[in-house]
Order: structure tokens, then sequence, then C-alpha cells
């Protein structure tokens, strides 16, 4: 029999973080794409759009006017999926059968934080001085959220592009902070503590470990500084999925403040400046993507041996800036699949430049 080829065959990769499995199909990426094309986001937009609703200056749909913000701008979303008041859900019944349709109230904040005054810039397209007030500002907000007593999880995500979902091109992210702790995050805190439990040692710190050391080619790592790296996890669901994950271990954002991690924060700038520029050299294009943090939850208990601070960007594209990868069929009825191999995503995002491209 001929050796097996990771490039050519077909295998499934454990998600150690999720405890779960992708299909991977490499030989796929040589079929021919005769579905479904997107429309191209990367049309030019003017610095100020007198019609946005994040723009400075500008009214919100319920009245509410913008400031003259000059960097950031933080506000309570005015469609907010969760709220702070409302009265208490109350369990009806406790027979065999309400374990079939179990409810739990949730109360939380929804925010929105504008990235720059400027409605025509994405991340990779600002100075890291501008990157530094964004990741100021999550550090502000995690703190000051972090106090209130029904707060048990701050998730700060971006949707990037039309095609990730995003309603308004202004640079933007959202902030909600629930009284729960979200799915995702849950089993990432199990999994870790599972394999704290049973290794004594921090999950993301050995695969930090045996993808830099061990693995002295480094085939899946795209980029690094002295505080991060950034990395194709060996796991990676999307095309062109990332993970940014500080070498250090630290556990939520407001340990890129601590004193003792010398330039860890303006490291956090960089790196995230360099992947949002590399994405959107891929193709050319304004890379649509949507970006979460994972850190710490702030419900009061030791996360020191169940969290690592980590970035997770899952951008849609697939072969082009109008193709992009679905998730129907076999992935929503069996598992999650993938035609091209973290390591060729790798290898293609070293590749790309880190100087932006000009769009025309």
């Amino acid at each position: 029999m001929t050796k097996f080829n990771f490039e050519e065959n077909s295998h499934r990769r454990f998600n150690p973080l999720t405890n779960s499995w992708v299909l991977c199909s490499p030989h796929r990426t040589k079929r021919p794409w005769k579905g479904q094309k997107e429309v191209n986001d990367n049309e030019l937009l003017p610095d100020y759009d007198p019609e946005c609703y994040l723009c400075p200056g500008n009214s919100r749909v319920q009245g509410d006017k913008n400031p003259q913000y000059e960097n950031t701008f933080v506000f309570n979303n005015d469609f907010a999926a969760i709220k702070t008041d409302q009265p208490e859900y109350l369990e009806q019944s406790e027979d065999k059968f309400s374990s079939l349709l179990r409810v739990e109230g949730v109360r939380g904040e929804c925010k929105v934080m504008c990235f720059s005054p400027k409605h025509n810039v994405t991340i990779a397209e600002m100075s890291e001085d501008a990157i530094l007030h964004i990741i100021q500002s999550w550090i502000k907000i995690y703190r000051e959220m972090s106090t209130k007593s029904f707060i048990n999880y701050i998730q700060i995500f971006e949707n990037k592009g039309s095609l990730m979902g995003c309603s308004n091109p202004h640079p933007h992210c959202q902030i909600w902070c629930t009284e729960s702790i979200p799915e995702e995050p849950t089993k990432e805190l199990i999994s870790m503590k599972n394999y704290y439990e049973k290794n004594h040692s921090c999950l993301l710190c050995d695969y930090i470990h045996l993808e830099t050391i061990k693995l002295k080619h480094k085939p899946r790592v795209v980029c690094e500084n002295n505080s991060f790296i950034c990395l194709t996890p060996f796991w990676a669901i999307w095309p062109y999925e990332t993970m940014i994950i500080s070498k250090s271990h630290i556990i939520s954002l407001l340990d890129l403040e601590n004193g003792d991690n010398g330039n860890i924060l303006q490291d956090l700038v960089n790196i995230i400046r360099r992947i949002t520029c590399r994405y959107d050299n891929v193709f050319e294009c304004s890379f649509p993507y949507s970006m979460g943090i994972h850190q710490a939850p702030v419900d009061d208990k030791d996360h020191a041996n169940d969290s690592h601070l980590h970035l997770h960007f899952y951008p849609a594209l697939l072969r082009s800036p109008t193709i992009k990868k679905f998730f129907v069929g076999y992935e929503l009825l069996a598992e999650p699949q993938r035609d091209l191999t973290p390591e060729q995503a790798a290898d293609k995002l070293k590749h790309c430049s880190e100087i932006h491209y000009k769009r025309t």
C-alpha cells in the first residue's frame, strides 16, 4: 500500500478544546465549483456617511445622538439580545418530563463598540496606535462588567463583512455580558479543566509548546512575536481559521496590564494587525470573518487552570472573494468537514504580505 498522505487522504482530526471531531477531505479542493457566488464587499466607502447610525455626530434609530468621538465609542446596544431588567423565570413542574423542556432565564447587557470615527476602515487598515485604543477599551469594559453581580461571562466578538451577517460596514464589535456562561466557552472550560487534572499542565500552553518547540518546522504557525502566536489550529474547521494564543499563561485581558508582562499589550496589538492584514491579502479583498475572545469567566471562581487567553478567527471564504464555505448537509447532520488542510491554509497565509493592499 502507498503511504498515507494528509494532503490527499480523508481523515478526522480531534479538537481537544471542545472534545469534538472534524472530517478533513483535502482531495475535494480539486472539484469544480458551479455553486453560489457572493457579492464582493470591496466597494470604496467615504470617511463619513451621514446615513450611518455609528458615525460621529449622527443619530441612532431610537434617537440617541453619537458624540464626536475621536477613537473608540461604546454604547448600550439599542436592540440588545439580553436585558438586565426582566422577571425571574420559575420552573413550573419537576416531573420526569421537565428535563425535556428545560428553560433558564438569562439577564445581561449588550454593548456596541465603534473601533474608529472613520466609516471606511477595518482593523487591517488601522495603525497600531488605533488598535491599541480598541484593546484598551476591551479591557475597560471587561473590568467594569466583571463588578456586576449578575454578570458571569463577557463575550467580545466582531463580525466583519456582510457575508458574516454584519449589517453596517462601520468598523465595530459587540460585547455580550451574560448571567450564564455560553455553550462554546463552557466546552473549552471543561476540556481544559479535565486536561489539567490529568496532566497537571495547561492544554493551550502544551499545544503552543508542541507547535513551536517540538515541531521545529512549525507547519501551522502563521506569525508570532514575543508574547503571542497566530496559527491555524490542527483541528480547524473553517478554511482559513486561525487562533491567536498568548505564549505565557494569562487568563484574561486584565493580565495584559500587569507590569510583569512587559510589552504584552503592544504585542497583542501587533499580532492582530498582522493577521487581519494577511487575511485581506489572501484574495486582495476585505476578508470577512467572525472573531471572538475566549478568556476567564467573571463568576468569582478560580480559573487559573481552566482558562488561557486566546482569540478565534473564523473566516468564511474558501476559494476566492466570492466563494464561501457552507456548513450544510453532512456538516449539519453529521460533523464539521473541511477541504483545505490547516497546513495548506497556514502556508498560504504565511506567504501573504503584512502590508495592506490598496483598495480600488
